[in-house]
């Protein structure tokens, strides 16, 4: 590169920016990047639009990886524009590439008046992304026969067992604990005999209990659909497995929206199973009273395809008349809402009124049932290592632990009333809700408990009854990916996948 032609100051504030990006002075950075509401920033990971999104992204990131400049190239369009692409090369081995808009602002004094207006930057891929998988192969398992899911690849939740491998459960010690399992977990099993494959054992939340996907020690897995937020859990590694390609089909489990939630914020189809329906053998459990298999794809197609693997056969049929509520879809934040109205419009569904004056009591009772479930199934464990879990889930197992025998009893009657409640609502008919009440939210502020209470008030109800709850993709009006989710009657999970097919194809 030549300083021929060069505009005065361009290269004083591009090796500015690098100064200020190695020694991660977020201020600096903020300054050299332009104000507004159309600044650009991209990465692997998707597009930030708009300066306050770069500034979050950059304050809670901890810094970029350590590198050199190895070739600097400046193209000049104007006196007051010119672009820069940069080679860098990583300490810690490989190369990146990043390109950058610069514009010269009259009446900015610092560097020159030059910001940048738009930036790319590229990194070479890791051999295994941490954040998705625990462990991943080529595939990791073949499958043992061939059957209708030949050539579809699964993203095995880390609950489940598989032969030869240890279950981490999405934490460091119980994996160090743990050893390797003699045999595959029930369904597990099924799918290798269907010919599927294992693709790998994807990420979970520690012990499955959270929404988020927000793993305190291995990362958080992107969410392709929805960059720079979320990706929701605790089936987050097999949603986003499959959201990006990596596989075809993602085993995950639902006790409080496991799947539907990851299903909605990233715009995929999931089913929570009738529950019992599919054997749960070989599963590391939460609540057993609510624990359900379920599974997400890309296509509805697909995921009828492997309910008719995992189902058992028949079904007790029913009405296709798909009802829905108002009060559930205020529930809702209004462009999920508008979402989700709009799908109903289109399909028909029929508005009712019931009154559900009781949900959040509902809701309540429901998570202390879960959380006293909950540490009756791992509270010996948790004695030796509650320190070594992720602040949030740290916080609601030790709330559990102090759910006495009382507390849990009297949660338990509510939930007697509000599986009967549920299911008479329900009845022969498909209820139609939210599948989560908001987009997913931002990595950088993440889900708060006032979220996560808010997305139980409606993914609850399929648990409380054990009904099989189906979420399908929609968009809101701003192009982020939420959720529509069809409940029916206990067993009519075929039912379900067959709608879905059916409205999905209209």
């Amino acid at each position: 590169m030549t300083a021929a032609g060069m505009p005065p100051g361009l290269l004083e504030a591009f090796a500015a920016y690098e100064a200020a990006l190695m020694a991660d002075d977020v201020a600096v950075l903020d300054r050299l990047f332009a104000p507004g509401p159309e600044t650009l920033r991209a990465d692997a990971d998707g597009v930030l639009v708009g300066h306050d999104r770069i500034a979050a992204f950059r304050a809670r990131r901890g810094g970029a990886p350590l590198r050199t400049l190895a070739e600097t190239h400046v193209q000049v369009i104007d006196a007051d524009s010119a672009l820069v692409v940069a080679v860098t090369e990583l300490a810690r081995g490989g190369c990146g590439l990043q390109t950058q808009l610069w514009r010269r602002f009259p009446g900015v004094s610092e560097h020159g008046g030059w910001q940048i207006t738009a930036a790319h930057v590229s990194v070479a891929p890791p051999a295994l992304d941490t954040r998705i998988w625990r462990v991943v192969g080529d595939p990791l398992v073949r499958p043992t026969s061939t059957g209708t899911l030949t050539g579809q690849t699964v993203a095995v939740k880390d609950l489940y067992a598989v032969a030869g491998h240890p279950v981490g459960a999405g934490n460091p010690a119980w994996l160090a604990g743990a050893r390797p399992e003699p045999r595959h977990a029930a369904a597990v099993a099924t799918l290798l005999t269907a010919g599927a494959a294992v693709r790998g054992i994807a990420r979970t939340d520690e012990l499955a209990y959270s929404l988020a996907g927000t793993n305190a020690h291995y990362g958080t897995p992107p969410n392709p659909r929805a960059p720079h937020r979320i990706p929701g859990g605790s089936s987050s590694g097999s949603a986003s497995a499959v959201a990006l390609g990596h596989a075809t089909v993602g085993l995950g489990t639902d006790t409080g929206g496991s799947v539907r939630v990851p299903a909605a914020y990233q715009g995929l189809f999931g089913i929570r199973t009738t529950h019992g329906a599919v054997d749960r053998a070989g599963l590391v459990p939460l609540a057993p009273d609510f624990d359900a298999v379920g599974w997400l794809t890309r296509s509805p197609e697909l995921l009828r395809t492997v309910g008719d693997v995992l189902l058992p056969p028949g079904s007790p049929g029913g009405s296709a008349e798909l009802v829905v509520d108002d009060q559930l879809l205020g529930s809702a934040q209004p462009d999920v809402a508008g979402a989700v109205r709009a799908w109903t419009a289109a399909a028909g569904a029929r508005n009712v009124d019931v009154p559900l004056d009781e949900l959040d009591e509902w809701r309540t009772a429901f998570q202390t049932w879960q959380a006293y479930q909950a540490w009756r199934s791992h509270g010996e464990w948790l004695d030796e290592n509650l320190d070594g879990l992720g602040d949030d889930v740290r916080a609601r197992f030790e709330a559990a632990s102090g759910v006495d025998d009382d507390a849990a009893e009297r949660a338990r009657a509510v939930l007697d009333d509000a599986r009967v409640r549920v299911r008479d609502l329900v009845d022969d008919r498909v209820l139609v809700l939210p599948s989560a009440p908001s987009v997913a939210p931002s990595i950088s502020t993440g889900a708060t408990l006032a979220d996560r209470n808010a997305t139980m008030r409606l993914t609850c109800l399929a648990g409380i009854a054990g009904l099989p709850a189906v979420s399908i993709p929609v968009r809101t009006a701003d192009g982020l990916p939420a959720g529509v989710c069809l409940v029916a009657g206990a067993g009519r999970d075929r039912d379900l996948l067959d709608l879905v097919v059916e409205y999905t194809q209209r």
